[in-house]
């Protein structure tokens, strides 16, 4: 089974959203989030988060860059039940029972995005508000195809 970890390449994630997720943390795209915003609520790091941020399933901050890798069973099931409790407390979800298949779902969408991708491979995300609902699309960058000069910002020290 293959599954996302949050990666940061620099510390813009820190800047750019309320709560960033931690390097490492296993992600999901979390696009639930944001199912019933609408243009109002696009706005500083709201927006930024909608665009493009990946929900962390321990802080439940947000990173822009995910990196696929190998998940055990044990380790999937203990997301799974991470997810349902947060179901519970922030959304609202009646109980645990009610919540884990939802959780189940979210993660089995995460793990479709991740299994027929090589370890390392970088995915990102970006949403749209549509008249049906959040739009997503996913990128991804194959390790063998992935250069330092995609995510570096070059200048000068001189200045």
């Amino acid at each position: 089974m293959k599954l996302a970890r949050a990666i940061h390449f620099d510390e813009s994630d820190r800047n750019v959203f309320h709560n960033s997720a931690r390097t490492g943390e296993w992600a999901i795209s979390g696009g639930f989030e944001f199912s019933d915003w609408t243009a109002a609520d696009l706005k500083g790091k709201n927006r930024q988060a909608f665009s493009n941020g990946w929900l962390g399933l321990e802080t439940f901050g947000r990173v822009t860059f995910v990196a696929v890798t190998q998940i055990e069973p044990a380790e999937m099931e203990t997301l799974t039940d991470r997810l349902a409790q947060h179901f519970v407390d922030i959304y609202g979800a009646p109980s645990l029972d009610a919540a884990r298949p939802v959780a189940v779902r979210e993660l089995e969408h995460a793990q479709d995005l991740c299994e027929d991708h090589g370890p390392n491979t970088l995915i990102a995300v970006s949403r749209e508000l549509t008249d049906a609902g959040v739009n997503e699309q996913f990128r991804t960058i194959e390790t063998e195809d992935a250069d330092i000069s995609q995510f570096a910002i070059h200048g000068s020290l001189d200045d």
